[in-house]
């Protein structure tokens, strides 16, 4: 895909109230993504300045470089837990060259376009995907409804209410950035037992500083990080890529998946560098983005920047707000990112496609890790498909009595799932004089067919019968050419 630059520069700038709304949403994205942020940092044993420090990088490179404008990545996901393991072995120096290491695997996957490898995964994946981000992100709430007073679940409800209510006064700020205002104020104005942003951990005093990872260089520490960068960078892309999909279809527009890949890939290379976890695609602070009007690439990158300038500067005025102003506004992203219309579709569409969604949901939410859920869903899909193609193919004998011919006519797909049941349609023993096998309906689409279709004619020709192949289309010719070409044969 060619580069447009025109629609680069309208993805930057369309007018000075687009460019309010990106503004004011990326602003609310940035106090979304800080708990989440914080909490993964815990997940995956690194200090909570080392997410916040690879959100700012990344939502600024990939504001530049992403191929989905309004999208907003940060340090956060099954990265995290991904990470994990290397940070409790090795130390944070190695998670910072597998994060640099990842990033290069992944401008790679964008650069060889290897993104229309998303095409396979289909409809129910993707519901089953987003439904299962909504458990994931209500459920990340939880811990902080636990073991408070009723001040916390007031301001919860007041937030909810804020958040909901406000739009119908004005829409001009985003009510999510009103209810952090207000809730922020009603707790300084009124002292309560509320825990606050100072309470999830230790903030960022300082702006990031460029270095390279301290590891040895040497093919013991490539040894040690490519396993933990392979993964990550398969994470990061499935996330970032399925979050791309879901913006696709709330804003009704496309998008360069493979750019966004690049994207992502030089982002987590700048986070590296600049003391940074790995990060990809946030679907809540994406999906609270798009909802209160960001659809520029000013929206991510506001996102990000804001998100240092509430950190450093403003850390004492941060550290005020009350955790229930986050709370309210991820239950609220929850919601609305939760498709209610799959539960009516689970009676009316097919129930292979129930039993894949309701399994993506079931295998992500029971272990917080999306590509699991996702990679569960595609194989159901495929397994699910071959069998419906499968049963598709038939195959239809005819006698006649005076040349004493068999016909076999073969319809529908052959290949590896239905190769046995072809071969089982056909009677090796028979008595007839000739067979002719009429493949004008069928087409053969691997090397299993063609092994099950030689298997039988080589069989019938040992009993001594006449065989015949008529009707093979020319993409099965030429794979029976290569792989049996005595088939052909009289």
């Amino acid at each position: 895909m060619t580069f447009d630059f025109a629609r680069y520069r309208a993805e930057w700038y369309s007018g000075p109230a687009a460019a309010r709304r990106d503004i004011l949403a990326g602003m609310v994205g940035t106090f979304a993504l800080i708990p989440e942020v914080i909490a993964f940092s815990f997940v995956a044993g690194i200090d909570p300045q080392v997410g916040l420090f690879a959100s700012f990088v990344i939502g600024i490179v990939i504001a530049i470089f992403g191929g989905r404008p309004a999208m907003i990545s940060g340090a956060a996901g099954s990265v995290a837990l991904v990470a994990a393991a290397l940070v409790t072995a090795h130390g944070l120096p190695y998670l910072l060259a597998a994060t640099v290491l990842a990033g290069v695997m992944q401008v790679a996957f964008g650069l060889l376009r290897l993104d229309v490898l998303m095409r396979f995964v289909s409809q129910s994946v993707r519901t089953g995907f987003v439904n299962a981000l909504a458990i994931l992100i209500f459920s990340a709430q939880v811990p902080q409804l636990l073991g408070v007073d009723w001040h916390t679940y007031a301001m919860i409800g007041l937030g909810l209410a804020i958040i909901y209510l406000a739009p119908r006064v004005t829409t001009v700020i985003p009510s999510p950035l009103i209810c952090i205002v207000v809730l922020t104020a009603v707790s300084v104005a009124f002292p309560m037992p509320l825990r606050t942003i100072a309470d999830l951990g230790r903030l960022p005093d300082a702006l990031p500083a460029f270095a390279l990872p301290a590891v040895p260089m040497e093919w013991r520490t490539l040894a040690i990080v490519a396993p933990y960068a392979l993964a990550m960078a398969a994470v990061g892309l499935l996330e970032s890529l399925m979050t791309a999909r879901v913006v696709d279809d709330l804003t009704e527009s496309g998008s360069d998946k493979a750019r966004e890949a690049t994207g992502l890939g030089l982002a987590n290379v700048a986070a590296g560098l600049f003391g940074g976890i790995a990060g990809c695609g946030m679907i809540g602070q994406t999906v609270g983005n798009v909802r209160y009007g960001g659809r520029g690439r000013l929206s991510t990158l506001v996102a990000g920047v804001f998100l240092l300038v509430v950190m450093v500067p403003l850390r004492p005025w941060v550290a005020q707000v009350p955790v229930a102003a986050l709370v309210a506004i991820m239950v609220m992203v929850s919601i609305s990112t939760f498709s209610w219309g799959s539960l009516r579709d689970l009676a009316r569409h097919p129930k292979v496609s129930g039993v894949v969604m309701l399994a993506t949901v079931a295998v992500t939410v029971a272990t917080h890790d999306l590509s699991a859920g996702v990679a569960v869903g595609v194989l159901l899909s495929g397994v699910f498909f071959a069998f419906k193609v499968m049963r598709m193919m038939r195959v239809d004998a005819t006698y006649d009595v005076g040349t004493d011919t068999r016909v076999y006519t073969v319809s529908g797909q052959v290949f590896f799932a239905s190769a046995e049941m072809f071969a089982d349609r056909f009677d090796l023993r028979d008595t007839a004089a000739r067979v002719r096998i009429d493949l004008t309906h069928a087409h053969l689409w691997d090397v299993t067919a063609v092994a099950a279709l030689d298997d039988v004619v080589a069989k019938m020709r040992s009993h001594g019968t006449v065989v015949e192949l008529v009707g093979l289309n020319a993409a099965s010719a030429v794979l029976v050419d290569r792989h049996a070409p005595l088939v052909m044969g009289v």
